[in-house]
């Protein structure tokens, strides 16, 4: 829908004025735009639109150096500092994955289809990044410099993709309602479990439900008492600090539409600010909004190495706002210290047996 660039930068402004902490994905919620049409009303004034393809792009971000990824959903952010390093497209190029060891990330690339490099001022000085957007508007990941960053090679790269049209307007498409579950009288759900039980990989297990046409929540139902359990929301908190104190390296899972990123190591420094739960650990953040997990589930999915076990936050629309897992690679069983910080879980005053 059309609307006008000046006035909304205006109100944008005035925002601020009233709250300079505001961050632009708030702030557009606030306005009734996409957070990809706020920023764009400062095309020409520090924001440069970019052109694609970003798969493409991504191939060149590693001479920026120690660069910050974030990936964020409606109630976890994930961040993550390091390099760029073994960028990989699938042949489509609509897929990818960076495999460094500190920067790990999934990316479905037919989900990104705007991005811009933005110059914000913060107290410390300028603020460099580059930013990407599905067809809505919304967010799917962001690269931030660091001061160990090129700036010369950002400025390069930027040159480079800048794209021909640098409109103060940005078209986006209205965000499609959630697609109804299939009833559970219609599932196999015999046959479903019969396969769950059957899994050899985890990577098999989102197949399985589009097979079954089964949502996430749904399969979490199905399966509760045989291979997932409820647990209270509360349990994030409780197996953050167990791993803390055990030392015990574990991997955090943190996605949208776009993309997946994830942590793999240990958590150490934990800080509660209601209601967000933190992670600030130097090259790794976690801020989690606790008030958006409406599920928490511990989930069992058999392996030809065993059984792994996650914990899974769901929000109220289902969607999966952070998965955490014992760290493993294929071929390696999952982990003792996690399996036991997973059976310490209390669920209704019930051990949970992992």
């Amino acid at each position: 829908m059309p609307y006008d660039p000046d006035s909304l930068q205006t109100r944008w402004k005035a925002l601020l004025d009233d709250d300079p902490r505001t961050r632009i994905r708030n702030a557009a919620a606030a306005l009734g735009v996409a957070e990809a049409q706020l920023l764009a009303t400062r095309c020409g004034d520090g924001v440069t639109r970019l052109d694609g393809p970003f798969g493409t792009l991504l191939t060149e971000v590693e001479p920026l150096g120690r660069v910050m990824a974030l990936t964020r959903n409606a109630g976890a952010v994930h961040e993550k500092t390091g390099i760029y390093h073994n960028v990989k497209l699938m042949e489509s190029h609509n897929m990818g994955l960076v495999l460094d060891d500190d920067i790990d990330l999934r990316l479905f690339l037919s989900n990104w289809h705007v991005g811009f490099a933005v110059t914000t001022e913060s107290s410390a000085g300028p603020r460099h990044s580059l930013q990407f957007f599905d067809e809505t508007g919304t967010a799917v990941h962001k690269i931030f410099l660091t001061r160990k960053s090129d700036k010369a090679a950002y400025d390069a790269l930027v040159a480079r993709y800048k794209h021909d049209d640098q409109a103060r307007t940005q078209p986006v498409e209205p965000v499609a309602p959630a697609e109804p579950e299939t009833p559970d009288d219609a599932i196999d759900q015999a046959g479903f479990l019969e396969d769950w039980a059957a899994l050899r990989d985890t990577h098999d297990f989102f197949p399985m439900l589009k097979e079954y046409e089964v949502s996430r929540p749904q399969a979490l139902r199905l399966a509760e008492g045989r291979f997932t359990q409820r647990v209270p929301a509360d349990t994030l908190r409780q197996t953050l600090t167990a791993a803390a104190e055990r030392a015990a390296p574990i991997m955090i899972f943190v996605g949208n539409r776009g993309c997946l990123q994830i942590h793999s190591g240990p958590v150490r420094k934990l800080k509660p600010t209601p209601p967000w739960f933190n992670v600030l650990d130097p090259g790794f953040q976690l801020h989690l909004n606790e008030d958006h997990i409406a599920s928490a589930w511990v989930v069992q999915k058999p392996t030809r190495d065993g059984t792994v076990t996650s914990l899974e936050l769901l929000d109220a629309d289902g969607e999966v706002l952070a998965l955490l897992f014992g760290k493993r690679k294929p071929g390696i069983p999952e982990r003792d210290d996690w399996r036991e910080i997973m059976r310490s879980l209390d669920a209704a005053g019930e051990a949970v047996e992992a």
